[in-house]
């Protein structure tokens, strides 16, 4: 049962950053404008972009999902904090959808951080 929610943590979170990946790399009018309300645009945009692809392709990865996992996650907090303090929860009157999606990805790397944290210990050198 773990081994299936792990995957399944892994494929949402994927297939969420992989997906949105479109709209930053085709300079989507949305896009170019949240990352110029947070004064970003447009190195940020691609910059980020560029990493949710990487975070994507490591969650994938069998030895690396604990990397995925942990770019996700760093990257998904500062998505929801910005829209926490300069986009609004609702951006383009999308319901929150994106923030919903943020979320989404966080609690995904959040859960396989968790359950992968043996492998991060031992990786790290570090023993309990």
């Amino acid at each position: 049962m773990s081994q299936l929610l792990s995957w399944a943590a892994r494929i949402i979170a994927a297939l969420i950053m992989a997906q949105t990946l479109f709209f930053k790399f085709t300079a989507a009018e949305e896009s170019v404008k949240i990352f110029t309300t947070i004064g970003m645009e447009p190195w940020g945009r691609i910059g980020i972009g560029v990493l949710e692809l990487v975070a994507a392709v490591l969650l994938l990865i069998g030895s690396t999902v604990w990397l995925g996992a942990a770019l996700g996650a760093g990257l998904m907090a500062g998505a929801i904090f910005m829209h926490l303090t300069m986009l609004g929860i609702e951006v383009e009157n999308d319901g929150g959808y994106l923030f919903m999606l943020a979320l989404a990805v966080l609690v995904c790397c959040c859960y396989l951080l968790f359950v992968n944290r043996s492998k991060i210990l031992a990786t790290l050198g570090v023993h309990r």
